[in-house]
């Protein structure tokens, strides 16, 4: 498998993980719904994690694949939260625009 893995130029792993991180990004900056931004977020981190895989077989390496695994464990924490804070803010205004947050403040 590594020697599969390992046909492909490594720079075109650079330029996946460039292109899903910036896609992340953008969906974080310009989209108002709660659940768009948090697959977003999500997408980031699997763009640093295909980059951690990539340089880690690359260079015959295990640690970023254990990295990658700590990675995942914090983002379905991360998943599991969010999901908590936005059923509490549905319940609250009836909506997952961020827009309506502002009818939360005092």
């Amino acid at each position: 498998m590594n020697h599969l893995i390992q046909q492909v130029p490594l720079h075109y792993y650079v330029l996946l993980s460039t292109m899903l991180f910036c896609i992340g990004v953008l969906g974080v900056l310009f989209r108002r719904n709660a659940i768009v931004i948090f697959m977003c977020i999500e997408l980031m981190l699997n763009a640093v994690n295909l980059l951690l895989v990539a340089f880690s077989v690359y260079h015959g390496d295990a640690a970023g694949q254990i990295f990658v695994f700590f990675i995942m464990a914090v983002a379905a924490a991360e998943v599991a939260v969010g999901l908590a804070i936005l059923m509490m803010i549905y319940r609250n205004t009836k909506s997952v625009d961020i827009n309506f947050l502002d009818k939360l403040k005092w």
